[in-house]
């Protein structure tokens, strides 16, 4: 087959994997979903680091198609895939760093978060994990072996770029690990304040890569997750209150941010995905949606080495991730409000 030949294929696969996605996302034009941040998001990234930051083995991944430890930080699919199958691009968001990577993946999207990361240098260095900064540089590498892909075309490049959306969790690795571990160093005030400016401009450099569409995630309620609830002998496993007022702080300030940006980076919309309440919801009324432990982790390793019969009983999977069906109830109506503000 000749190059030329070859060449206009890829172009026509391009605009029908496009048109597929905006014609079945509604009012949503969306070309591809792109995911920044930590393990909430990752699908993989952290498989072949140096780290112990990373989950590619059992029972991670017990519930997954084939029952197969992908790397994804929880029992199944997480946050990142369940996004891209609600925006109609496909049901699992493929790792960037995956070897098996193919140029079929690049066209709609790939993930580039690593679990551990965080918006701060010192979060991602002390656990061996791409920093949100060398995220991007992989993310611009990514740019130009999609040029390749659609043969040079830089007119569809751009179109695929500015109709993404760019989903983005950060913040949670560095109020629960750097901050909690460091708290003689700086005020809650002082730090939040520093990770909004991280994340400012860790939206300007995408915004300058081409992005256009933002939806940012809050972080957890860090109190409530099973970690925080058995620190320091938490027998009766209520939610920490300190970490999840430094959570709710900064996710005020991170909102309000993405309110005002709007207006300083033209063209650019943003969306502040509610992670916090969220979560809340269904740890506050877990009887609601059928599950009947809201405090404990279906695989804790530090406790027990085998995980819980059932982990859709649970809101969490482990430690510090929600469960797939935690992910699954609260999913559906972010995703709709990504198609109504991202449009």
């Amino acid at each position: 087959m000749n190059f030329s030949l070859l060449s206009t294929m890829l172009l026509a696969l391009v605009l029908f994997s496009v048109g597929y996605a905006q014609e079945l996302s509604g009012n949503a034009k969306v070309s591809a979903l792109f995911a920044f941040g930590d393990s909430i998001l990752d699908t993989g990234n952290n498989n072949n680091l140096m780290t112990l930051s990373k989950c590619n083995f059992p029972p991670y991944g017990r519930d997954f198609a084939g029952g197969k430890a992908t790397g994804r930080f929880g029992n199944g699919r997480v946050f990142s895939d369940l996004i891209a199958e609600g925006l109609s691009l496909k049901p699992l968001l493929p790792a960037y760093r995956d070897p098996n990577l193919s140029n079929n993946d690049l066209l709609t999207g790939v993930c580039f978060a690593s679990g551990g990361s965080g918006l701060d240098e010192r979060t991602s260095s002390s656990q061996g994990v791409i920093w949100v900064t060398d995220q991007v540089k992989d993310f611009k590498e990514y740019v130009t072996k999609l040029n390749g892909v659609v043969g040079g075309n830089q007119e569809q490049t751009n179109a695929i770029i500015s109709n993404a959306v760019y989903l983005i969790s950060a913040g949670n690795n560095d109020l629960a690990i750097t901050f909690a571990t460091g708290r003689a160093q700086s005020t809650v005030s002082d730090y939040t304040d520093l990770m909004v400016t991280w994340t400012d401009n860790l939206l300007k450099s995408l915004y300058d890569t081409g992005a256009r569409k933002f939806a940012v995630l809050g972080t957890l309620p860090l109190g409530c997750l099973p970690g925080a609830r058995d620190a320091a002998g938490n027998f009766m496993k209520v939610c920490a209150g300190p970490a999840n007022q430094w959570a709710d702080t900064f996710n005020k300030k991170l909102a309000t941010k993405l309110n005002n940006l709007g207006t300083t980076l033209p063209g650019a919309k943003f969306v502040y995905v509610d992670m916090y309440n969220s979560l809340l919801g269904l740890i506050n009324n877990p009887q609601a949606p059928g599950f009947t432990d809201e405090a404990d982790g279906c695989y804790m390793p530090s406790m027990s080495p085998v995980p819980c019969p059932d982990a859709s009983r649970y809101v969490f999977w482990d430690i510090g991730h929600p469960s797939e069906k935690s992910y699954q109830r609260i999913a559906p109506k972010i995703i709709e409000q990504l198609k109504a503000k991202l449009a």
